[in-house]
């Protein structure tokens, strides 16, 4: 099984930047897709950014395009979130998850929905004050 644990949230007032890191347990790191994903009270988690197993290709949602910025580091079993220009919209948990390659997928593949990803993390929480 594959662990993750994400890191870096907390408060931010608006304009401002933070950056969420989630590490990754095991041997496999640059054999799986990434994605951040959020989720708010009541809601269902949507993504909001994705970055494939190559590392070449990248989704970001319509409401953080421009702003936000997702990047992997394989040496380091890492993969980032960069979160700048931030609004008080954009408050939720914020979860890590990894999409194992599949056979009949390209490596340059980004998944976004959330039953293409098997593993999670626990979250970390992003509050943006006004």
């Amino acid at each position: 099984q594959v662990q993750l644990v994400e890191s870096g949230g907390g408060l931010v007032q608006a304009g401002g930047s933070l950056r969420l890191s989630c590490a990754a347990s095991g041997r496999t790191f640059s054999s799986y897709a990434m994605g951040w994903f959020r989720q708010a009270p009541g809601k269902e988690r949507d993504v909001v950014a994705a970055i494939s197993l190559s590392g070449r290709n990248t989704y970001y949602a319509e409401s953080v395009k421009g702003r936000f910025t997702i990047s992997r580091d394989n040496a380091k079993n890492t993969v980032y979130l960069q979160m700048n220009s931030l609004r008080p919209e954009d408050t939720s948990v914020y979860y890590c998850a990894a999409a194992p390659k599949r056979l009949s997928l390209s490596s340059h593949y980004t998944p976004l929905s959330q039953n293409e990803y098997d593993y999670w993390g626990q979250g970390t929480q992003v509050t943006v004050s006004s």
